[in-house]
Formats: C-alpha cells, sequence, structure tokens
C-alpha cells in the first residue's frame, strides 16, 4: 500500500511572499494564529486586502477551503475576494463558502431548515412580493377601513427593522416609528399574520434567512455543533454594520473552534438607522478572551493634511479604538473651511469651483459633493442644472423627481391652472379609494365648468361620486381648503406648508417608511421657493430646469463624465481626488435630532469623519451662515460643532468675495 504524508503545519513553505505584499501592520494581522481577532482597518488602510491575503495564507497552511466562511454585506464584495485569491493560489477558493448573510442563510436553510418544519423547496420572497402579502394581511384584518392606516412598505420595514434589533415591532415604533404608535397594537396583528401566512404556503422572506439560520443554531444542538465545528475559520468583513441578530450568528457559527477574525472600522459606524449595533464592535473583546487586536493605520487614501483633520475630529470621540492614520509621506493643501452667505451662495461656490478643477484638468468624476441628507443637494442641483454642469446622484433619484415632491409641484399646479388635467388625476389618486378610473369620473365631471376648483371644492359633487370616493373625500379637498387666490399665486411658501399642513402630511404618514426625511424635504422646498416673486414663476424655473435635467443625463451617460453628489452614507467605502462637504451648519451636520444623545452625537461625528476620508487631494468644508426655515424666517447660523471643536493649523479659512 502507498502511503502519502501530510506535511506538519511546523513546515510550513508559503508559495507566497506576504511581506512584500503587506505592509508590517497588514502582515501581523493576515499572519495571527488561531483564536479570536480584531482588526481595526482605518480608512483608506486596505482592509479588503488582509481579508484577501488571510484566506490565502489560510488556504496555504493547509486548512481545506471548505472549512473556511467569509460573510460579507455584499455579493460583490464577496466575489472581489475569493476571485483575487484564486489569482493568488489558482483555484482553491472556489471551496470557500463566502457571500452575504443572506446567501449562506439560504444555503443552510435548504439543506437544514426541515429540522425546525421548514420545506427546503421554499420560495423566497422579494421586497415587492413581501409588500403585497402584507397588504393582503391587512385587508383581512379589515384594517384598510381607516384610510390613514399605513400601507405595506411601511409595515415592512417596521416588520424588518424588529428582526434585526431582535425587539418587538412595539418597542421598534416607540424608538424609530413614533408617527405610528396609534397603530402599534393593530401592526403587531398584521405582523402576526403575516408570520402565519409565510409558514402556511412555504414562503420566506429576506429577513426569515438570517432568524431561522438562528433559529436552527439554537434549537437543534446538533445541527449547531456540526456547523460550528466545520468551520474551521469564521472571517467577518464590515463587521461594525453588523446588527443584533448577525452578531448572535456569527457567535454561533464560530463557538466550537472560536477561530472567529472580524475586520471593521469603529470610526465607520455610522448606520444605527438601519439597525446595525455599535457594541458588536466595540465590545468583541470583551465576548472573545484572549482576543488579539490588530490596527491598520497607514492610509493609501488621503494626503497627510486631510488625515490630519480626520483624526483631530474624531479623537473628540470617547467610545472608540484609538488609532491615530498616517499617509506615505503624502503632502498637499490643507483643507478648505469655506463659510457662505447663504445656500445660494454655497451652491454658487461649488459650482464655480468645480468648473475650476475641470479647467485645471481634474477629471469630473474625480469630483463629488456629499451631504448629511438628500434636501442639502436641492440647491446644488438647480445651481448645476443652470451651468449645465452634468452630475450623478447616488443619495436617491434627483430632488425634484421624487414622488413626494412632483405631488406638491402637482398641487400648485392644479390651483394655478384648474384646467391642469395631470396634475389634477394625480393629486386625486392621493385619496384612498381613487384609482384611475375613479379620477377620471371625477375629472369629467368638473373640467366643464367655467371655474373648476369651486365645482371640485363645491358639495354638489359629492353626490354623483361613487360611494368609496365619497367616503374619502374629505381626505383630497382638505389641502385645497382655506386657500385664497392671492396667496396661492404670490406665495408658493405659504401654499406648500399650508398642502402639508392640512392633508398631506396624513398622507406621507402612512405612505413612506421614511416619512420625516420626505417631510424634511417638502419644507426644504418650501424655503426654497421663498426665492421667487410668484408661485407661476417657481413653477416655470422647476419646469426649464428639470427638462435641462433630463437633457443632461443623455450627456453623462454618452460621455462617461459627470461629478457625484451623495449623502455620506452612500458615499462610504468611496473616495474621489476632490471632495467638498456642503450643510457644515450647526442643526444640519449633525442632524438636530442627534445632539443631546452622546451615542448620536458619536455617530453623528463618525459620519463626519468618513466623509472627511473620501477625498484624496483635496477637502472643501462649506457651511452658510443664513438659512430661510420654513417656520421662522431667516436665521444666522453656527458652523457644525465638529468645525468649531478643529484645531485652527486642520484647516485653511477661506473669503468669497462677490464680484
Amino acid at each position: 500500500m502507498k502511503k502519502y504524508h501530510l506535511k506538519p503545519e511546523s513546515s510550513f513553505q508559503p508559495d507566497i511572499d506576504y511581506s512584500s505584499h503587506l505592509n508590517p501592520e497588514q502582515l501581523d494581522a493576515v499572519t495571527c494564529g488561531d483564536g479570536a481577532a480584531l482588526v481595526i482597518a482605518g480608512a483608506g488602510s486596505g482592509k479588503t486586502r488582509v481579508v484577501t491575503y488571510r484566506v490565502a495564507y489560510l488556504i496555504e497552511r493547509g486548512i481545506n477551503p471548505s472549512r473556511i466562511l467569509l460573510l460579507t454585506f455584499t455579493n460583490k464584495a464577496a466575489r472581489e475576494m475569493l476571485h483575487r485569491v484564486e489569482l493568488l493560489i489558482k483555484g482553491e477558493a472556489r471551496r470557500v463558502w463566502g457571500g452575504t448573510f443572506h446567501h449562506i442563510g439560504n444555503m443552510i436553510l435548504r439543506k437544514y431548515g426541515s429540522a425546525i418544519g421548514l420545506d427546503p423547496g421554499f420560495t423566497i420572497l422579494d421586497r415587492e412580493d413581501s409588500k403585497d402579502l402584507i397588504e393582503s394581511c391587512i385587508a383581512e384584518l379589515n384594517l384598510r377601513a381607516d384610510k390613514m392606516f399605513p400601507k405595506g412598505n411601511v409595515l415592512m420595514d417596521v416588520i424588518g427593522y424588529a428582526a434585526g434589533t431582535e425587539r418587538t415591532v412595539t418597542e421598534e415604533i416607540n424608538d424609530r416609528y413614533s408617527h405610528l404608535s396609534l397603530y402599534a397594537e393593530e401592526i403587531e396583528a398584521v405582523k402576526a399574520r403575516y408570520n402565519s401566512k409565510k409558514r402556511d404556503i412555504n414562503l420566506v422572506d429576506f429577513d426569515d434567512l438570517l432568524v431561522l439560520w438562528k433559529k436552527i443554531l439554537m434549537d437543534v444542538p446538533e445541527i449547531r455543533e456540526k456547523l460550528s465545528s466545520r468551520f474551521l475559520h469564521v472571517l467577518v468583513d464590515e463587521y461594525q454594520d453588523t446588527n443584533k441578530l448577525q452578531a448572535e450568528i456569527i457567535d454561533l457559527m464560530a463557538s466550537t473552534h472560536k477561530s472567529l477574525m472580524v475586520v471593521g472600522d469603529d470610526s465607520q459606524a455610522i448606520y444605527s438607522f438601519r439597525g446595525a449595533c455599535f457594541d458588536n464592535i466595540i465590545e468583541f473583546s470583551e465576548r472573545y478572551q484572549d482576543t488579539q487586536i490588530f490596527k491598520l493605520t497607514t492610509n493609501y487614501r488621503s494626503t497627510d493634511e486631510i488625515l490630519h483633520i480626520a483624526n483631530e475630529s474624531i479623537a473628540f470621540n470617547s467610545r472608540q479604538f484609538p488609532k491615530v492614520l498616517h499617509s506615505l509621506n503624502r503632502r498637499g493643501a490643507r483643507p478648505a473651511l469655506v463659510p457662505m452667505k447663504n445656500l445660494a451662495q454655497q451652491a454658487e461656490f461649488v459650482a464655480q469651483r468645480i468648473l475650476d478643477l475641470v479647467d485645471e484638468g481634474v477629471p469630473m468624476k474625480e469630483i463629488a459633493v456629499l451631504y448629511r441628507s438628500h434636501y442639502q443637494s436641492m440647491d446644488l442641483q438647480m445651481e448645476l442644472t443652470r451651468r449645465r454642469i452634468p452630475y450623478e446622484i447616488r443619495s436617491g433619484i434627483r430632488f425634484f423627481e421624487q414622488a413626494h415632491i412632483k405631488d406638491i409641484t402637482a398641487y400648485l399646479r392644479a390651483l394655478l391652472n384648474p384646467m391642469d388635467e395631470i396634475s389634477w388625476i394625480r393629486i386625486l389618486k392621493l385619496t384612498p379609494g381613487i384609482g384611475n378610473v375613479s379620477a377620471r369620473q371625477v375629472w369629467e365631471k368638473v373640467k366643464s365648468s367655467d371655474r373648476p376648483l369651486e365645482r371640485i371644492m363645491s358639495d354638489g359633487i359629492i353626490q354623483q361620486l361613487p360611494k368609496r370616493v365619497k367616503d374619502n373625500w374629505d381626505n383630497f379637498t382638505g389641502p385645497l381648503r382655506g386657500l385664497d387666490e392671492k396667496s396661492i399665486e404670490e406665495h408658493p411658501a405659504e401654499t406648500i406648508r399650508h398642502i402639508l399642513q392640512n392633508g398631506y402630511d396624513a398622507y406621507l404618514k402612512k405612505s413612506f417608511e421614511n416619512y420625516e426625511e420626505r417631510k424634511e424635504d417638502i419644507e426644504q422646498l418650501s424655503n426654497y421657493s421663498n426665492s421667487f416673486r410668484s408661485t407661476r414663476e417657481f413653477l416655470s424655473d422647476l419646469a426649464l430646469l428639470t427638462t435641462v435635467q433630463s437633457e443632461d443625463i443623455v450627456e453623462a451617460g454618452e460621455e462617461g463624465e459627470s461629478i457625484v453628489l451623495s449623502t455620506v452614507h452612500r458615499a462610504k467605502g468611496l473616495e474621489w481626488s476632490r471632495v467638498f462637504i456642503v450643510g457644515l451648519s450647526d442643526g444640519s451636520f449633525p442632524s438636530a435630532k442627534s445632539m443631546g444623545d452622546i451615542d448620536s452625537e458619536e455617530e453623528e461625528r463618525r459620519v463626519f469623519y468618513v466623509a472627511i476620508t473620501r477625498a484624496k487631494d483635496e477637502l472643501y468644508l462649506c457651511f452658510p451662515v443664513m438659512d430661510n426655515r420654513w417656520y421662522d424666517g431667516s436665521v444666522i447660523k453656527r458652523p457644525s460643532p465638529f468645525l468649531q471643536e478643529l484645531p485652527q493649523d486642520t484647516y485653511e479659512k477661506w473669503e468669497i468675495e462677490e464680484w
């Protein structure tokens, strides 16, 4: 019989020269021994490289690839890492269990789901399917009798967040969705019916892929033992973004060997609003005794000056793993601190400076403007459009193309021009019980009138309407009552506020999961309209500019060149040569809601830190001194507290001069 001898680990001689591919900090993390390891990977420090080389190192060391579990937050990240491993060690990575939490959860449930009564042939619901099933549950419970009861997409978000944080729906509503507290008991009933229906017809949604994965591990000890024994090494990317449920699954999957490496950056933990739990990373070493902690502090992205301001800012956070990022002796200009008279001047400055940078040879795709909230891009979008500067929105769709903004402008157009059929049909369909057919019927009855607005508001028309329309007619007429012709013509801001406060706000609450953000958008639209002499001038300007925007989308696509506009949250993980951070005023960045709570303030400072560290070569910190608030007029605003606390040697102050 022929014998084949496996080499002991002590004779391990890697083919890859790790020391020539990695800096000393990265090398220490990649080649560490077994057990728990926490890798604090500073911004731009090569986090992906460390995970990739760690997998390659384990395989070269003799670990069977099928006994390595790699968990990521996107399929793209998993594919990229495993592809790089394949290039390093020629194909061995294909047998690694790598993918998103949901992908791995699906694989495990297909194989072991029967142990908890789940048919392995289950169907996964996508977001639209889940919403439809929830709507079906609402109808079965007869909750649509209350026309203000929230829609399926809103409940789907509430139920999903509750699953990830492992809290009850009522707890989630009290914490995040206080405007829905009136319906907490009914929403709990919807959740129970939704879960029951899924079980009855063998369906699972995305949250179930994790909830049921944990259930198997908790309820069936022999399967937990089998899975945790199988995986000799568990690696987790972007660990700071895990929620409570994901962290518990990780702990259970690594419970036998406890060879768990988590990689992330506590300074970039900015997703608590999605359910991410900051405690997971900050308390990791308390849960795992003898944790090896590695810090990656060499930044390959930014200049020393940009890193200096980032280091000084994040140092004010008390709950963190302290570290100081440094570059490879890359020098550059100090970040510019640019106070502006108002939002309009801020938009003018950013647009003009972008044109200057392009003239200097900076590619448009290497320029980004970042902001805390999507509404802060409104003035800038208008200014860029006027100057024909193509841009790409990463924080959602263009401001004036959003559904709630189009609804408000439809109200204004209908009030100004009572013969505007398109606008009337749109706002009629916002009313519960009114669809395309009913809206058309109503319009046919009023369009022949000399005064359609008076006709549509009259009591006489109600008698001619179908019952389901009659029952909801007050919801339609509410935003239109009490408006006088002069106010409609001359004061768009007042008209917008009236529409919001007299009915549209209730529609927002029941229709959108991000109610607060959309309300803020409308408030900012009202502020913006104050700069116009009349409602007609305001609407004409919007119409002309949005037409130009459509043309610019085509141009940008053809040339492949446009600047990027993005919220900071959407920009995480990305980088640009030149970065503008706008709206750095007290109450705007950090958000007013975060002030007074230490944990929230520190997360907001981490958001600022993420924004700063997106810049490679130049950074512009911009804030308006004057702001027009929709509820109390023009006010003087202080710079963001995050700017006020910075040492003066971290920036160069610019003064704007008008010709």
